[in-house]
């Protein structure tokens, strides 16, 4: 491709509302443009990137069995109904109505569609297990979408469905994506953890998230080298406390004031205490009312932890407005002891004796407080948040690093959450009807593309992964007017083509400064300068964007080492 044929509307300066640096760079590139909030036109040299992922995605999901289908865009409302998706899965879900008055929606993902076109076509255990996937165009509505194409409201999306008779062929399969997510990412240039998460509001009782190390990543990532353990931090494990020897004598609760002493800095400041002898009441809401969590001092309440250990269908922090629905709670007091809720503790409570809790009571705190004496525990559980640090839960030697995260794939083992809600059954060896479990598996293939960058830039521009980039090569010509510097350049690029290696020839007449500038700022691996000093010395200079190192080769010798240059970076 000659440059001066090519659509790339580069810019010099980033838009003023984008936030990260991939925003900043695929628009400065001429890869994007803003349609609407957090929707985006792709442009050639976006799209040719894209695509470098969805082929990677497709050869590893062909490679496990997969089969490619295209399922459409516009989903009838009665399929989220009988899934019972319709009104839970809230405002995120476009709904919209055809000439005729029905509902449909914009489908943000495509369980039921699949789930539907399955129960219609496969009857019996014969016909099963079967992987189906594709990648195509979703929409969820966004509160806040931000960062370009990493959170936009319609975004590209590789999704794929599994549908198996038991559980050890589901977890064959979910092994299988795995290993293929991990090539997928591999394969892309990456660095990435396969981490436990939560499943959200897709359901289904197991997932692991694939997300790419990134300081703009929206997600917190605990990880132990040692071992290799790591998750989400909002399902990270603790490590259980050790057990400990309760004091010869133990302390009689004591009410004492703490005037305006609210926070637990405050009271350990004033009660001359540390944060690890004080325990926090968290109160939270749910659809069942008010409930409250028990954490350390200086710890924090997990709330994700907390809503699937209770099994609830949301749980949110307790706002002072329905706090003050209840006479009896006094916001920065609240504690356990005589609390009329539902009490759930962290398991390091356990282990704690003589601390300080809220009295339940304006400017009062109670001290001395013992669990099985004074609190009506309904459950003691892992439900605080880890930190950088703290032990590893699944080895003896390694502690919590915790880092950020962009999450690029995700992938769920479902059960039947949706083949019983939509009696998507088959028939066994015995004739009998069975739902069949399910597994589902994401990958954002935008979000990809955009944390390659989040991981791969400096000051002058993108730094492409070899396999993602848009083109290998980038001749560059001091002059291409000089029929002699053109003659060479549209040799290289004629021979470079024949090999298989894409190659952009900038026939532009701009200055070299701005074709140099241009070249680093889109992130092509290898740029070709041919210049006409060291033309006549029988050499041109090969300059790798990753290092930004430069050395003089022979020409035109060099032709035949491009392949193993690009091989080795």
């Amino acid at each position: 491709m000659h440059f001066s044929k090519l659509f790339i509307p580069t810019l010099k300066e980033s838009p003023a509302d984008a936030e990260v640096i991939s925003h900043k760079l695929m628009v400065r590139a001429g890869m994007i443009r803003q349609v609407a909030s957090g929707i985006y036109s792709i442009l050639p040299l976006g799209l040719r990137v894209l695509r470098k992922v969805e082929q990677i995605i497709r050869e590893e999901m062909n490679q496990i069995d997969g089969q490619e289908v295209f399922l459409p865009s516009i989903q009838p409302a009665e399929l989220w109904i009988e899934s019972k998706r319709w009104d839970f899965y809230g405002k995120e879900l476009l709904r919209i109505k055809d000439r005729h008055g029905r509902e449909f929606c914009y489908g943000p993902t495509h369980e039921e569609v699949i789930t539907d076109i399955v129960r219609k076509e496969v009857k019996s255990y014969r016909q099963l297990p079967i992987l189906l996937y594709q990648i195509q165009t979703k929409f969820r509505d966004e509160v806040r979408p931000r960062f370009g194409i990493m959170r936009g409201r319609e975004f590209m999306m590789k999704d794929a469905y599994s549908f198996h008779t038991d559980e050890e062929d589901t977890q064959r399969t979910y092994n299988q994506m795995a290993q293929a997510y991990t090539n997928i990412f591999n394969r892309c240039g990456l660095n990435f953890k396969q981490v436990q998460a939560d499943s959200g509001t897709i359901g289904g009782s197991f997932s692991h998230e694939f997300a790419v190390l990134a300081d703009s990543g929206e997600d917190d990532i605990g990880f132990c080298e040692s071992c290799g353990y790591a998750s989400n931090l909002e399902l990270a494990e603790s490590k259980p406390p050790a057990p400990s020897t309760p004091p010869a004598t133990r302390q009689e609760i004591k009410e004492v004031e703490t005037p305006g002493q609210k926070s637990v800095e405050d009271v350990a400041g004033f009660l001359n205490l540390s944060a690890r002898q004080i325990v926090k009441t968290i109160l939270l809401e749910n659809e069942h009312g008010l409930v409250a969590g028990l954490v350390r001092g200086d710890h924090e309440i997990n709330p994700v932890k907390l809503k699937n250990l209770i099994g609830c269908e949301w749980l949110q922090p307790a706002g002072e407005e329905v706090i003050s629905r209840h006479p009896e709670l006094h916001c920065g007091y609240v504690g356990p002891v005589g609390l009329d809720l539902p009490v759930y503790a962290d398991c390091e409570i356990s282990a704690m004796y003589d601390f300080v809790t809220g009295a339940n009571k304006t400017s009062t705190h109670f001290t001395g407080v013992q669990v099985e004496r004074d609190l009506k525990i309904k459950q003691f559980s892992d439900i605080r948040t880890v930190k950088a640090d703290d032990p590893c839960p699944r080895c003896e030697r390694g502690v919590y690093q915790v880092k950020r995260g962009i999450e690029v794939g995700h992938i769920f083992i479902l059960g039947t959450k949706y083949s019983s809600a939509m009696k998507a059954v088959y028939l066994d060896q015995q004739g009998k009807e069975n739902a069949m479990i399910m597994g589902c598996y994401g990958i954002g293939v935008g979000r990809t593309a955009a944390a390659a960058i989040e991981q791969n830039h400096d000051d002058k521009g993108i730094v492409w992964p070899r396999n993602l980039a848009p083109f290998q090569v980038i001749i560059i010509p001091v002059n291409y007017s000089n029929e002699d510097l053109k003659t060479v350049c549209d040799t290289i690029y004629d021979q470079l083509q024949e090999t298989g290696i894409e190659t952009l020839l900038d026939d532009r007449s701009d200055r070299l400064g701005g074709k140099l500038k241009d070249a680093d700022l889109l992130g092509i691996p290898l740029q070709i300068i041919v210049g006409p000093k060291n033309l006549s010395a029988g050499q041109v200079e090969i300059k790798i964007r990753k290092t930004n190192e430069s050395d003089l080769h022979p020409y035109p010798e060099v032709i035949a080492d491009i392949p193993s240059i690009l091989k080795g970076l």
